[in-house]
């Protein structure tokens, strides 16, 4: 079973706060979002991983329903109170061990090196229907 792991980061100036970490205090977070990474391809299960950049360079992208070319936007959704701040999508034997390693990556540290404890949102990643002969 496949899952995506989403890390969701409270909003407030679209850096969560990162600007205002010491350099140590950055250092951390990054070497454990890396370690992290290293031990689920070690145990099997990381199919990928990445971080994002922050929601100012986020942007809503549609086809122009006359013409079928870009239409750009800002966005999404300014008024949000987190956003997804990166993502794994792991593959596992069962939800529970999906459980297990969100509940993992929720302990990032943050200021002062303490976990941050942010919510990991999980959802299946689907496969195709089977095709019938």
């Amino acid at each position: 079973m496949k899952f995506m792991l989403m890390m969701n980061a409270p909003r407030g100036d679209g850096d969560w706060g990162v600007k205002n970490w010491t350099m140590d205090e950055l250092k951390a977070h990054i070497g454990f979002m890396k370690t992290f990474g290293q031990d689920l391809k070690a145990e099997g299960v990381l199919v990928g991983a990445e971080g994002l950049a922050s929601p100012g360079q986020a942007r809503i992208v549609r086809a122009n329903p006359k013409d079928h070319t870009p239409e750009v936007t800002d966005g999404p959704f300014a008024e949000s109170k987190e956003f997804l701040a990166g993502y794994w999508i792991v593959d596992v034997e069962s939800p529970e061990q999906a459980h297990a390693i969100a509940a993992r990556a929720s302990l990032a540290p943050g200021p002062g090196g303490k976990p941050m404890y942010l919510k990991i949102e999980m959802r299946e990643v689907m496969s195709a229907p089977p095709v019938e002969p």
